[in-house]
């Protein structure tokens, strides 16, 4: 099976920063997309921020300019900067990892355990 772990998150006042990471680990023959969702109390998930395996990201309006999203492919790793933060990033955020298992096998979507990230103003 295929383990997604994060790390980082906290609480921050406004205008501060702080960094994720997520690790994937199992038996994994690739991982196509990665990315960071985030949900707030009442609210749907939304995507954040997301980065192929050849590097090209994509970012939710709100956090272009803000928030960098990078990638170690040798180490199954999505990392999310997040720079001037603001009161509405407060979320619950999740890492996502689309994992091929065999060479043959689908790519099935997988989801760590979820980090909250607390900004407040």
């Amino acid at each position: 099976q295929v383990q997604l772990v994060e790390s980082g998150g906290g609480s921050v006042q406004a205008g501060g920063s702080l960094s994720l990471s997520c690790a994937a680990s199992g038996s994994i023959f690739s991982i196509n997309g990665m990315g960071w969702y985030r949900q707030a109390p009442g609210k749907q998930r939304e995507l954040v921020a997301t980065i192929t395996s050849g590097g090209s990201t994509n970012y939710l309006d709100s956090v272009k300019g803000r928030f960098t999203i990078s990638r170690d492919n040798a180490k199954n790793t999505v990392y999310l900067q997040m720079n001037s933060l603001k009161p509405d990033d407060t979320a619950v955020y999740y890492c996502a990892a689309d994992v091929q298992l065999r060479s043959w096998s689908v790519t099935t979507t997988y989801w760590g355990q979820g980090t909250q990230v607390t900004v407040s103003s």
